[in-house]
């Protein structure tokens, strides 16, 4: 979608964005709880209806855990909750909540929301958010996902971030 009043806007600094940072934190940890609650759930189901054997082991957990393949495919299952909840976020408003909450949107630079494959590479290439500290040495406040996904991170004004402007998730 594209919002061409959001395409003015200042690039954010690196403290807002560290602020955005930390309350999505706290979300992505409870996006990663409840995916292997989930997750758990559904191998637990399978061991218990006797399509997973327990291979001499105690507890389902030391199956799930010491299991080279169940524990990849139970790790993979965590990274992709974890992965998409910030690519539809990004691709369906531009803003997770802890950058509603900053008054942060990512988009394209002509306002134009990312794609959810354009949002899921973002993730790739901000290395775990260590991919901000490219700001620091960049003129143009832009990290390493901004210039590898060619998008940007805006501050918006208080009636832009209103609810009644925000076409998101």
């Amino acid at each position: 979608m594209l919002n061409t009043e959001h395409a003015n806007f200042p690039r954010a600094s690196f403290v807002r964005r560290c602020g955005a940072i930390i309350y999505d934190f706290l979300l992505a940890v409870a996006v990663y709880m409840f995916a292997g609650a989930i997750g758990f759930g559904v191998f637990f189901g399978l061991q218990s209806s006797g399509l997973i054997s327990l291979n001499g082991f105690e507890h389902t957990s030391d199956l799930l855990n010491n299991t080279p393949l169940y524990h990849g495919l139970y790790q993979l299952w965590l990274a992709l909750c974890v992965v998409s909840f910030y690519a539809i976020f990004w691709s369906r408003g531009g803003q997770t909540l802890g950058m509603r909450a900053w008054r942060l949107k990512v988009q394209h630079p002509n306002g134009q929301n990312l794609s959810f494959i354009t949002a899921c590479a973002r993730v790739v290439w901000s290395l775990l958010g260590v991919g901000n500290l490219w700001i620091l040495i960049n003129a143009d406040k832009l990290a390493l996902q901004d210039m590898m996904t060619r998008s940007e991170v805006v501050l918006l004004s208080v009636e832009a971030n209103q609810m009644r402007n925000w076409h998101g998730a």
